[in-house]
């Protein structure tokens, strides 16, 4: 018997940190004004992340004929290139996974498997679909779906409490699939992705965000930091791009939100439109925590296509 594979449309295969999902409304809305009516675009993503934007660009705008993403984590970047180029071989060594998983039915038996996977995928002595598999696996089956990296560059969360999760969703990863045969997939700093400018150009940057307080930083999940000085660097490349023409939206934390006092954004990017807009934080450890808050949108043009999301111009 032949198995239908259901169409669905492309979305993130990946829970991740500040994902966009909530946000792609209002992103929407304060597009250039002309970005409908341009025939060819170039669409780039210096930090793609779980690329919540990126599927939902991909498949809104039929006139982006080509897009570049980057991320900083060669784990992320390598399950984007196997779900492009090998999504049946993903798919079967994930679905192995999947039975494997489900068929222990104690809690202590499945995070002795988790712990297992775990430790293969640090040692990294794996092949590439392997790598991209545990991965998923991991992101299914870890506590609160989180990405994180200890100073190593290991993968160090914990196991959750899920008896029954989805470890492989054949028809996403299939649609996913096809929406990435057009887009080439870096790995590396976010400067990199200057050379891939080439008529006109859009920049979505979604990058690590300044944290508000000691607790709320999600930018760990690479062993790098992205301290103040990084955002500073950002921002001189955002500026540059400015100079060469290119349109440019950017997101991040609003630290003045929580502390008047705290204008570094409103400095940093004083010379740009500042727009602030009500967010959604969905993955925090502490369930009290993922409520409301306000986001920033910065962009480097005026004209917008339209505003459907709640605005604060504070």
């Amino acid at each position: 018997m032949i198995q239908t594979i259901v169409k669905i449309k492309g979305k993130p295969f990946l829970k991740w940190a500040g994902g966009k999902t909530q946000l792609l409304p209002t992103i929407d809305s304060f597009l250039p004004e002309n970005f409908r009516r341009e025939r060819e675009i170039t669409y780039i993503e210096p930090f793609v992340g779980g690329g919540a934007m990126l599927f939902f660009m991909l498949q809104k705008y039929p006139n982006i004929k080509k897009a570049i993403i980057n991320d900083i984590n060669p784990h992320l970047v390598t399950t984007y290139r196997i779900i492009r180029d090998e999504p049946y071989t993903l798919i079967d060594s994930l679905t192995e996974l999947q039975t494997r998983y489900r068929e222990l039915k104690e809690h202590e038996e499945q995070k002795s498997f988790y712990l297992d996977i775990r430790q293969r995928f640090n040692n990294a002595t794996m092949t590439q679909v392997e790598e991209a598999s545990y991965m998923i696996f991991m992101n299914r089956t870890c506590f609160n779906g989180l990405y994180r990296e200890n100073s190593k560059g290991g993968f160090n969360v914990p196991f959750g409490r899920y008896p029954n999760p989805t470890i492989c969703d054949e028809p996403l990863i299939i649609s996913d699939s096809e929406l990435l045969q057009k887009v080439e997939i870096l790995n590396g700093d976010f400067s990199q992705t200057q050379e891939y400018v080439d008529g006109y150009t859009f920049f979505y940057f979604d990058p690590p965000y300044r944290p508000l307080d000691a607790t709320s930083s999600f930018n760990s999940y690479v062993k790098e930091a992205f301290d103040d000085n990084e955002q500073r660097r950002l921002k001189e490349y955002f500026t540059a791009l400015s100079n060469e023409g290119c349109f440019e939206m950017l997101s991040n934390s609003d630290g003045k939100g929580r502390n008047e006092a705290d204008t570094f954004f409103d400095e940093l990017y004083q010379d740009f439109t500042i727009e602030r807009v009500l967010a959604k934080r969905c993955i925090n450890a502490n369930p009290t925590k993922r409520g409301a808050l306000t986001e920033l949108l910065i962009r480097n043009y005026a004209n917008c296509q339209g505003v459907n999301g709640t605005l604060f111009n504070l």
